[in-house]
């Protein structure tokens, strides 16, 4: 199951009201202001310049058949609607983790910046984007795109994958979502490095220890703070 549309209907619940009264108070003010005050009233009252919701502190367990399959956290959300387009923000960053059919960590996925575009299943990660897989292997990229309708991730940009005896890095990669089967677009080199297995720990066991029990929740279930 995917992560729960952002759309969903716990927006729903959330009143448009803070826009009409900005659009409002817009009027009155144009109705006082000489004409030379135009451009920025119009500026001011944009309501395409706005998010139609905002929250923080926003996270969530999306679950199947009482199964968590993936948890969701982000500091801020901001959603909006512009010419049609739906689309949901994450300016201070996001955290992914996907759990399979025994609440083990498949993958994970970080980043300081996101965005969600709804209607093409489709989001973009940017700014230190790392990608872990359930053997610990490590993706660090700038810029990633997650196609979820086809459940692939591919970026354009520089790459570097951390593995427990070797660094690979190179020019754009594609692979499927829990990054299992990668390839490297244009590799620049291959370094090996020596593991010391009394000290080594998997990256993705520091997200969460796998096996660790998660609460369950009823389905699609959220804990959000909206503004």
């Amino acid at each position: 199951m995917k992560i729960q549309k952002l759309d969903s209907n716990i927006f729903q619940l959330i009143k448009k009201s803070g826009i009409a009264a900005l659009i409002a108070g817009a009027a009155i003010l144009f109705s006082a202001c000489g004409k030379n005050d135009i451009a920025k009233i119009q500026a001011f009252s944009a309501p395409e310049n706005l998010p139609i919701q905002e929250a923080t502190n926003f996270e969530i367990l999306s679950t199947d058949s009482g199964v968590v399959r993936y948890s969701l956290k982000a500091p801020k959300l901001l959603r909006y609607e512009n010419d049609g387009q739906s689309y949901t923000e994450f300016p201070k960053g996001v955290k992914i983790i996907k759990f399979d059919d025994q609440k083990k960590i498949v993958s994970s996925l970080t980043a300081d910046y996101a965005k969600q575009f709804v209607k093409e299943n489709r989001w973009e990660a940017k700014n230190n984007v790392v990608v872990t897989n359930i053997q610990g292997d490590s993706l660090k990229t700038e810029h990633l795109i997650w196609d979820e309708k086809n459940k692939k991730i591919f970026t354009e940009e520089y790459v570097k994958i951390i593995r427990e005896d070797q660094i690979i890095t190179g020019i754009g990669l594609t692979s499927d979502q829990d990054m299992q089967n990668w390839k490297i677009k244009n590799p620049k080199g291959v370094l090996y490095v020596g593991v010391n297995n009394a000290s080594k720990k998997s990256a993705i066991q520091e997200v969460q220890t796998p096996g660790k029990e998660i609460p369950k929740l009823e389905e699609n279930s959220k804990a959000v703070e909206f503004k």
